[in-house]
């Protein structure tokens, strides 16, 4: 196409908005008619602004039409804001727009998916004059048969992860080409977002089971995050770490989230519940009253993972697990935004979500996930099948002369109460069977320190068990423990095998 980048470009863009942007306008530029660029920035990155400097800098460029297509009312309207804002005209395509004549010439037009493939099958809107086709939350599968509609446009989705919800229609299968922005990592260090906190807490999740969609059923997640002893560690997590916080609390089920709203309301807390059976006057009254309550705590059903801004939020509690790694970004989002007297949030994770994904500031090799889905849904898939401890037949074989291998964490946490000792005992004695097993299975200190090295996730079995034991104890606590154990035990190993020898060669010596 071969036009002036910086023609329409206005003032007020983060040094890394104008970068990402002086980019995709080049790749436009280059690009030939039906071309997919798909743009990855995380949430709070300003993906909307970008995309609205986008839409004017083609409408005066190329003096073409665009649309720009959403799938929720919310975003919608804050896009129509925003190209407002940005002095773009456009007119939002939503259920009280029946038809388009010809004489409503609107530079650029924002639609609500469904609405717009109605009114396109009923022959209503005709769209062959848009030139440019921009895609917000790009990553959902909803936007796929309107494509089909707009043939001649170039087509820029957007999303915070280029990752599709559904491994049989990845990203790469629409899109020709990824352009990746600022990481979170980076974000949080320019000050851009609020650096998070990560709280962890290892969560027992065999009863979870998953459904057709890939992720954990909204029934089995009710079970146990209405448990009294879910809702125990729940209240005990926020009194502990966020108390008096202003708190978003996200969960996998109304059931869960009610129970909940409940819990903290019999606590004494300021609490409310919202879910998609509100209405939308219901949820501007309860959104309202968690922007101006102090403290407020606001527990919800995903509604509130996209189209939802509240800058003030202290806490982001994750009372769920979830495959997803979109939904894991998008609900950590919710709480990093940054503030001149905000630098830090809390992330609350009750899900293991942490251990599945990663810390939710750690880099992602974007390109390769779009590349290669396949090999992330692997890995997810793994992380997300039930623990169970399998000892393998070729650890097994590396002590041929134990006889007992298992050491029952729980039986001796038990049987250390009744007789009155320290639950801490429990893990010095299992630091000195594992110690015996590698001394009986070596005939030098270094062949057993080498293998304890093998007993890597025999120790983190032993640790999460008896962190469950103790139950309210934080990941860092067991991360340290595990740590910790590892160092006891080489140092025993040491220790005693030198003792061994030290006798050894006094009784040949007498």
């Amino acid at each position: 196409m071969g036009k002036d980048i910086d023609a329409g470009r206005s003032a007020g863009l983060y040094p890394y908005q104008e970068r990402d942007l002086k980019i995709l306008f080049e790749k436009i530029n280059h690009s030939p008619k039906g071309n997919r660029i798909l743009y990855q920035l995380p949430t709070g990155g300003g993906k909307t602004r970008i995309f609205s400097e986008m839409a004017r800098w083609f409408i005066t460029t190329y003096r073409q039409q665009v649309m720009v297509l959403t799938h929720r009312t919310e975003l919608c309207r804050q896009t129509a804001a925003t190209l407002k804002q940005s002095g773009i005209r456009n007119k939002v395509i939503n259920s009280t727009v029946k038809r388009i004549s010809a004489r409503e010439d609107y530079p650029c037009y924002v639609g609500m998916v469904e609405t717009l493939r109605n009114r396109l099958r009923q022959g209503l809107i005709d769209v062959s004059d848009i030139g440019l086709l921009i895609i917000d939350e790009a990553h959902h599968n909803s936007f796929q048969k309107l494509l089909k509609r707009f043939p001649g446009a170039l087509v820029v989705g957007v999303t915070a992860t280029p990752l599709s919800s559904s491994i049989e229609q990845p990203m790469n299968k629409t899109y020709h080409e990824l352009v990746v922005g600022e990481s979170i990592a980076s974000l949080v260090k320019q000050g851009y977002l609020a650096k998070p906190v990560c709280i962890r807490y290892d969560v027992e999740l065999h009863s979870l089971r998953t459904g057709s969609h890939g992720d954990f059923t909204i029934s089995t997640s009710d079970e146990l995050y209405s448990s009294p002893a879910m809702l125990e560690l729940l209240l005990h997590t926020y009194e502990t770490h966020a108390k008096h916080k202003k708190t978003l609390i996200f969960n996998n089920g109304i059931f869960t989230s009610r129970n909940v709203c409940k819990m903290f309301r019999d606590a004494g807390y300021p609490v409310k519940h919202l879910d998609h059976h509100h209405s939308p006057t219901e949820r501007a009254d309860i959104l309202k009253w968690f922007k101006k309550t102090k403290g407020a705590i606001l527990t919800s059903v995903s509604i509130l993972t996209t189209g939802f801004d509240e800058p003030a939020i202290q806490t982001v509690i994750l009372n769920r697990a979830t495959t997803s790694l979109t939904l894991y970004h998008q609900m950590i989002g919710r709480g990093s935004r940054s503030l001149p007297k905000k630098k830090t949030f809390a992330i609350i994770d009750l899900g293991n979500n942490t251990e599945r994904f990663g810390e939710w500031q750690e880099p992602l090799d974007w390109q390769l996930i779009f590349e290669r889905p396949e090999l992330y849904y692997e890995t997810i898939r793994s992380h997300s099948a039930q623990e169970a401890r399998v000892i393998s037949p070729d650890l097994r074989a590396k002590f041929p002369n134990t006889l007992q291998f298992s050491f029952d964490i729980q039986e001796a946490y038990h049987r250390t109460l009744a007789d009155g000792r320290k639950p801490i005992t429990v893990i010095r004695d299992a630091i000195r069977q594992h110690a015996a097993m590698c001394m009986e299975n070596s005939a030098s200190i270094a062949e057993a320190l080498e293998l304890s090295d093998a007993l890597d996730n025999e120790i983190s079995w032993r640790v999460k068990q008896y962190g469950k034991c103790l139950g309210k104890v934080t990941r860092n606590y067991t991360d340290w423990l595990k740590e910790d154990y590892k160092s006891r035990l080489k140092l025993l190993i040491q220790k005693l095998m030198q003792k061994s020898v030290t006798g050894k060669s006094r009784s040949k010596a007498a």
